[in-house]
């Protein structure tokens, strides 16, 4: 069952725009996550949420996506996520950003996880401006935002192929708007 969550759980760059996320689903998403491992038990992040159609706009405004492929605007038009969530480090637990980027990893994937378990899918975006992110949402100057968590009901295929040494593991996209993604075959990557 988790490995079928872990196919389930991609990087979704389309959503279905009329299917609403609740805030009752993001906080049950956190409540997850509050729950997951964290180094020493600093839990040093809080999580802005947003679902109401203002707050979801200016986050999209200020997030890019899929930067290996720069000739295309994802998501498309009319395709976007209805829900974010941007983790955020509380500067007064940890001033290090660096130091929790684990947790980072380990919040976030559980956060998607949960999502895939409803139906739902996200995408982790960390090619923002913070300084932009954090105006776009006023965002407390103790908090700094470390990770962008799209959330929405999928509306694209995507497909996974095996890679064999030395292929490229760019994801990509065929003719017909599939996205495919490489992943490196299990033999090649155990090391004993």
């Amino acid at each position: 069952m988790l490995k079928d969550l872990v196919k389930k759980n991609r990087s979704y760059r389309g959503y279905d725009e009329s299917r609403k996320v609740s805030r009752e689903e993001l906080v049950d998403m956190v409540d997850c996550a509050r729950l997951a491992p964290s180094s020493v038990n600093a839990q040093p992040f809080q999580y802005y949420l947003a679902n109401e159609e203002e707050a979801v706009n200016k986050i999209q405004a200020v997030t890019k996506w899929a930067r290996a492929l720069p000739e295309m605007e994802l998501p498309h038009k009319g395709m976007c996520p209805t829900a974010f969530i941007i983790v955020c480090q509380d500067l007064r637990i940890g001033e290090s950003v660096a130091r929790y980027q684990k947790d980072v990893g380990i919040v976030a994937q559980t956060i998607l996880l949960s999502a895939a378990e409803m139906g739902l899918g996200g995408c982790m975006i960390g090619n923002y401006n913070a300084k932009e992110v954090s105006e776009a949402v006023r965002l407390e100057e103790h908090f700094s935002p470390v990770l962008i968590i799209a959330i929405g009901k999928p509306m694209e295929q995507i497909v996974l192929t095996e890679a064999k040494p030395g292929d490229n593991i760019n994801y990509y996209r065929d003719d017909l708007d599939v996205h495919y993604v490489p992943k490196r075959r299990l033999e090649d990557i155990i090391m004993n």
